[in-house]
């Protein structure tokens, strides 16, 4: 049984456990006081030197970045359950070029709307209207492309759904249910079909429950 280190209202932590779900790894999930500072000091620090979470321990390995550890999964479970890769090169150069484009392209902005309108007001700060106001032109700028691809194929990466797909999953989930900015996502009728496929996996439902504890 893997262990993940972090608390599954973590954008990165859900990412991590949805993976493990559409896979059926058993996991055991160890809370990480964040309020308290635990992920900056030792021992969270042995597991993740930059003192976030999640951490991630299979066995003797040791892992952080969440990314990296939904792709150590889908490696060490390929075959089994939700094939997350591709099946041919083609597939897996598609799923890993859409990964890129996730963390490259889509998380800065969307993490930055979630931040201001809900991390910062809720730590006692006032949101910044004009980083909103950018990050959220920038995100609909990535959106636009997402609606285009999205036009001629069923998910990111072609017609199969992959890690491409399950990357964003934690941050929709807070961009349209917390910060309420689900228009970006509904006035694109193909992302909006994509969002409603992907965020009803029952892998994803798992998560969602877990978050909401």
């Amino acid at each position: 049984m893997v262990k993940i280190y972090g608390l599954p209202f973590s954008t990165c932590t859900a990412r991590v456990l949805a993976c493990c779900h559409e896979k059926e790894v058993e996991y055991e999930l160890i809370p990480v006081n964040l309020m308290a500072g635990a992920h900056k000091q030792k021992p969270h620090l042995d597991l993740n030197p930059f003192g976030q979470v999640p951490a991630f321990q299979d066995e003797e390995l040791t892992l952080f970045e969440s990314r990296a550890i939904t792709r150590y999964l889908s490696k060490q479970q390929q075959g089994k359950d939700t094939e997350l890769l591709g099946g041919t090169l083609g597939e897996q150069a598609m799923v890993d070029v859409w990964c890129e484009v996730e963390a490259q392209q889509f998380n800065a902005p969307c993490t930055e709307v979630v931040m201001q309108i809900v991390i910062i007001p809720m730590k006692g700060g006032k949101t910044n209207e004009e980083i909103v106001k950018i990050s959220i032109e920038k995100l609909s700028k990535v959106l636009d492309v997402y609606e285009e691809r999205l036009a001629k194929h069923n998910y990111l990466a072609g017609d199969f759904f992959s890690l491409a797909d399950l990357h964003h999953l934690s941050s929709i989930h807070y961009l349209v249910n917390v910060a309420g900015k689900g228009e970006l996502i509904t006035s694109r009728p193909h992302v909006n079909a994509w969002w409603e496929k992907i965020s009803a996996r029952p892998a994803w439902q798992k998560v969602v429950q877990k978050m909401k504890r």
